[in-house]
């Protein structure tokens, strides 16, 4: 019986999607931590700073995840190429707000479409996408 009741409590509650406008004022608290510790930045004592850097990461870690096991087949994703750099986590906190500053999030395509069409302007591989077959 209780087992029925968490399954019923778990279904009653709405999901809720992380959206472009709530992404958008995360990374603007991650940008401002970035700016007020110069000298050791540390955007994760923001909790609105850590959920957006969160979500990149997660994101750059998920499309890493991805590159290897397409590579694993044969196939070349190549839609962003990210450098090795020491400020990386910045570096995707401005290329989101860049993004959004030239382009408003759209309701109807998902943050992580947003979040690629970002990462994929500011960082683009030397090499092209693969054509497709």
């Amino acid at each position: 019986m209780k087992f029925l009741v968490l399954i019923v409590a778990l279904f009653a509650v709405p999901a809720h999607a992380y959206s472009g406008k709530e992404l958008r004022e995360d990374c603007l608290a991650a940008e401002g931590a970035f700016a007020a510790s110069a000298a050791s930045p540390n955007a994760y004592q923001s909790p609105r700073g850590a959920r957006c850097l969160g979500y990149l990461e997660g994101f750059v870690d998920g499309y890493a995840v991805s590159d290897h096991l397409a590579e694993s087949v044969g196939v070349t994703l190549n839609a962003f190429c990210l450098p090795k750099s020491a400020d990386l986590s910045y570096r995707l906190v401005r290329s989101v707000l860049a993004y959004l500053d030239r382009q408003p999030p759209n309701p109807e395509s998902s943050t992580a479409t947003l979040v690629a069409a970002a990462l994929s302007r500011t960082f683009p591989c030397a090499e092209p996408l693969e054509p497709r077959r």
